[in-house]
């Protein structure tokens, strides 16, 4: 069993060291992120809290990391808020197609009081988020043919998220959501198991996606923000100082984060433009005409309603 907090030489040292597993290779911009909360929490510690990364699913995908977190076994994961929302249902109003204006409205919502409020609703669930990173936003790429309108997805395949508003959002398009995890989706495209996925541009280029589809249409129809989540078994277990240190480690984090993903996005477009990929823009009005009817589809969900207005009054 990985343990969530162990002692470094127990009879000699006080040092804590907190796990971190994620699904991201370490070329990615938010483990990056995560590398460099590592650094800033060891120095406002003074060494004496710590965490160790395990990159890649070394020790499963999210929604097992997430599942370690609530049982006591792993102390901290990223996750898309795709995932997060099966454990925190609230979570999903960051997954509806174009509920952001743009990224900086995206921002104001996150670190907001909408934003603060949903990191806590989790806490019943034994999951208590830290913050947001920009996972950017996600677009369609596909082996055959470019989707420059939304019945370009027609009879298409399209491997999505372990996410019921991810699979509800293909379906409106008139695509065939696929759920697949993460690491086993290169062969899935490889095989045919499906036409294509979706995602933002670093994680097209890091998953090596290109090299099978050779078509990235830019569409942007959601901007869900990757969740840096620690269980709350790990969370009571620091102190009130410890606390402090590793939420502002988080929190300057995220700020390096953001800075370097907008970078990142750039370099990633051009690394597929170069191997062959055609990277085209079509008009998101066609897709948001088609995908408001999930939006409406709330009004009868007084919660939910409310934090869509809540997240659009954003200014």
């Amino acid at each position: 069993m990985v343990l969530v907090l162990s002692m470094s030489c127990a009879d000699l040292s006080d040092t804590k060291f907190l796990k971190l597993a994620h699904g991201l290779d370490t070329t990615h911009p938010v483990h990056k992120g995560m590398e460099f909360m590592k650094e800033k929490l060891a120095k406002k510690s003074g060494g004496k809290l710590q965490i160790e990364i395990y990159p890649s699913q070394q020790l499963g995908t999210e929604r097992q990391a997430l599942e370690l977190l609530q049982i006591g076994s792993l102390a901290m994961t990223k996750t898309s808020g795709a995932v997060m929302e099966n454990f925190a249902p609230k979570i999903k109003c960051l997954s509806l197609p174009y509920v952001f204006r743009d990224r900086e409205h995206a921002y104001k919502v996150q670190d907001g009081q909408v934003g603060r409020d949903l990191l806590l609703a989790s806490e019943k669930f034994r999951l208590r988020g830290l913050g947001y990173f920009d996972a950017g936003q996600r677009s369609f790429y596909t082996k055959d043919r470019s989707i420059n309108k939304p019945s370009d997805l027609n009879g298409l395949k399209i491997r999505v998220q372990e996410s019921v508003m991810a699979m509800d959002l293909v379906r409106s398009l008139g695509g065939a959501p696929t759920p697949i995890s993460y690491g086993e989706l290169y062969t899935a495209l490889q095989q045919g198991v499906v036409d294509g996925a979706e995602n933002n541009p670093p994680s097209f280029v890091s998953s090596r996606h290109y090299e099978i589809c050779k078509y990235y249409s830019l569409n942007e129809h959601t901007a869900v923000p990757d969740i840096l989540v620690i269980g709350t078994t790990a969370w009571n277990r620091l102190n009130a100082q410890e606390q402090i240190w590793l939420q502002e480690a988080a929190n300057e984090a995220i700020a390096y984060q953001r800075k370097i993903w907008v970078e990142s996005e750039e370099e990633s477009l051009a690394i597929v433009k170069a191997a062959g990929v055609t990277v085209t823009r079509p008009d998101k009005k066609q897709f948001a005409a088609k995908t408001n009817e999930l939006l409406e589809g709330y009004k009868d969900d007084e919660d939910m309603y409310s934090l869509i207005q809540q997240i659009q009054a954003v200014k």
